[in-house]
């Protein structure tokens, strides 16, 4: 199966879908098979289906139809709002659109009728409708195909679990209903589901797009996510699984993926992981899930296009940006609080130069930050040179080759990559030993991640480190919100501040209850057994 243009693809003859807004009870309209008559299901094209949720909005282009009824495509994009919920609402991002909610994230002032996150919440709720729908019509079909839809239902109720708590869980498509789960009985199905899945999965493989089977979840996608998991148990059930999380994290770790450190004379192979053939040059050997793209069959506003385009304004050509983020889209929206630039410059030094010579002022190849005609600090929200830009997506060559597409990019974006193992196993390291320094296991994790990056290698890492480095390794890739909550430094009585934290400009800290986002009024007054989240 070729899984790098699952563009246009239909779940399957006979099958129709029609999602409102309560998508995760019983608004789905399918149509099932008729085993009357002679049509043969689709088996292979519904399996793509599952996957082609998280890449693209619907089966017309970025101007066509939204697989989630009565919302725009491009704003219910998965990794759009996983960027938005995860990412926005913290200290690595502000945006300057007055678009409705983004303010709200922006200010962390969110609440049950937050558009983009009902969009995010649909969109992870259509997921597990195909999943639940593949796995009534064709879980005899193939046990590998089967498992991998088993894992990716399991991964889109890890983001529901971890963003909303107690939720709808429906294992079947219905019009019935859906009752609710809490968010320890929810966890206690993703573990189980992944454990069980995980032995029909293929074997762990290191691919680029040339290979048979790149874009497909194996045996090492179910082994992060369970170390994701356990690394945030404590959260989500109240008991800690820092041992778990060790283990599954050194299986990534002793599997054939591996962290991508071959950079070039022009790249680094941080930048090379962001960039237009990230999936031919060899950087996807670190992607453990990655969603694939390409600019002629795969055309989205909500994927890796969003990432480039919010990021990039016309100004922004220069040295080795010679066609800013080599796309036409330049929507000058998203950029650095001040907060993220500190974890690379923490004497407060940043200074406003192109990117090649920021990292250069950093010594470490992460710092992907435009300085030039920019402030550091946010006075005006509304400004978009407030604030460095970042230049971590791109759609660049590395080979100095051609894109497939001048607006729409080739990109894949790696939801999943090994180097998150690595952090995993130094954090859970450090947090079972109970000392707030690493031991010697988890320095040698967060010196490999460090390494690549040619940062300087440090005699000790504290705790807190680990979160800088959670933040340098992973910025703008979806996860902050998730790794603040876990170290305590989100909603509550914290005493971290980022800037505009709380809508205030110096910081003020939130309630606990936005921990964790409001249940749709939509579906509330769409599903009677649900209750409106707890603080909202």
């Amino acid at each position: 199966m070729n899984f790098k243009y699952i563009k246009n693809i239909v779940p399957a003859t006979a099958l129709l879908f029609a999602m409102g807004t309560s998508s995760c009870v019983g608004d789905l309209d399918v149509t099932p098979i008729d085993p009357s008559t002679n049509m043969t299901a689709d088996y292979e094209a519904m399996f793509n289906k599952c996957y082609a949720t998280m890449a693209i909005a619907g089966n017309g282009g970025a101007n066509g139809d939204c697989d989630v009824d009565g919302l725009d495509g491009g704003t219910t994009g998965f990794v759009r709002q996983l960027f938005n919920a995860n990412t926005l609402t913290t200290d690595e991002a502000i945006c300057n659109w007055g678009d409705e909610g983004i303010p709200a994230f922006n200010f962390n002032r969110w609440g049950a009728s937050h558009p983009m996150l009902k969009g995010f919440y649909y969109r992870l709720y259509f997921g597990i409708n195909l999943c639940n729908f593949y796995l009534t019509e064709a879980a005899e079909h193939d046990a590998t195909m089967t498992a991998e839809v088993r894992f990716l239902r399991a991964l889109h109720y890890y983001y529901l679990m971890d963003g909303w708590g107690t939720i709808p869980f429906p294992l079947e498509v219905s019009s019935e209903p859906a009752q609710p789960k809490s968010r320890a009985e929810v966890y206690a199905f993703i573990e189980q589901e992944l454990l069980e899945c995980e032995q029909n999965l293929l074997e762990p493989k290191a691919k680029t797009s040339a290979d048979a089977n790149y874009g497909r979840a194996d045996k090492a996608a179910a082994w992060l996510l369970l170390a994701r998991l356990y690394l945030n148990a404590e959260v989500y059930t109240g008991t800690a699984q820092w041992a778990k999380a060790a283990e599954y994290a050194k299986k990534v770790m002793d599997s054939p993926y591996e962290l991508f450190s071959a950079g070039n004379a022009d790249w680094s192979a941080y930048q090379m992981l962001f960039m237009g053939d990230n999936g031919e040059s060899g950087a996807s050997r670190e992607a453990i899930l990655p969603l694939l793209q390409d600019g002629v069959k795969t055309s989205s506003w909500g994927s890796t296009l969003f990432l480039m385009a919010s990021a990039f304004k016309e100004d922004m050509i220069g040295g080795k940006y010679t066609a800013g983020n080599n796309t036409s889209e330049n929507w000058q929206g998203n950029r650095a609080r001040p907060d993220l630039v500190a974890k690379f410059f923490p004497n407060g030094d940043a200074p406003e130069v192109l990117p090649t010579e920021m990292t250069q002022k950093a010594k470490d190849d992460r710092a992907l930050f435009w300085g030039k005609g920019r402030k550091l600090s946010i006075d005006d929200t509304s400004e978009f040179t407030e604030g460095y830009s970042v230049v971590k997506f791109t759609n660049y060559y590395s080979n100095g080759g051609t894109a497939h597409h001048t607006q729409f990019p080739d990109a894949d974006f790696f939801l999943m990559r090994t180097a998150e193992a690595y952090l995993t196993y130094a954090e859970a390291l450090t947090r079972q030993a109970g000392s707030n320094q690493v031991t010697p296991e988890a320095k040698s994790a967060i010196d490999a991640v460090r390494s690549r990056a040619h940062a300087d290698i440090k005699n000790t890492y504290s705790l807190n480190d680990i979160l800088d480095e959670w933040s340098r390794e992973f910025y703008f890739e979806g996860r902050r919100r998730i790794d603040l909550i876990r170290y305590g430094q989100f909603g509550g009585n914290s005493t971290y501040m980022w800037q505009w934290k709380g809508g205030v400009q110096a910081g003020i800290a939130f309630s606990a209850h936005l921990n964790v986002f409001a249940l749709p009024d939509d579906d509330l007054n769409a599903n009677p057994n649900l209750q409106p989240t707890p603080g909202y």
